[in-house]
């Protein structure tokens, strides 16, 4: 089996406009980090283990507009199964997310 990427691998990903529901300590991950329950409208609530716990607490995170990569195959971070990729950029303070200025549906592609 090769590692390396196909088109078809490329052509399910999808670049999506969440909204998180719940969050918690992922306290079993190596790296300290947050689990996430993020809902994406039709594609239903996905999870998350997030690296970003420099600049947010829990309660910072639930009901906040994530973008969020999806499509990827699921993957167990420190016991907890991570289907999607949210989004941020990386700074000296941590990784600050990225977000929409304006309210969006959730599940909303973007472009």
């Amino acid at each position: 089996m090769s590692n390396e990427a196909t088109m078809a691998d490329y052509e399910r990903l999808r670049i999506r406009i969440g909204t998180v529901t719940r969050a918690e300590p992922n306290t079993t991950a190596r790296d300290l980090a947050y689990r996430l329950w993020i809902d994406f409208g039709e594609l239903g609530v996905l999870q998350s283990s997030a690296k970003i716990t420099d600049l947010y607490t829990v309660d910072d995170l639930v009901g906040r507009r994530v973008v969020a990569v999806t499509g990827f195959p699921s993957l167990r971070v420190g016991g907890f199964k991570s289907e999607v990729l949210v989004l941020g950029g990386t700074t000296e303070r941590g990784v600050v997310l990225l977000a929409p200025d304006d309210p969006v549906p959730p599940g909303t592609e973007v472009a």
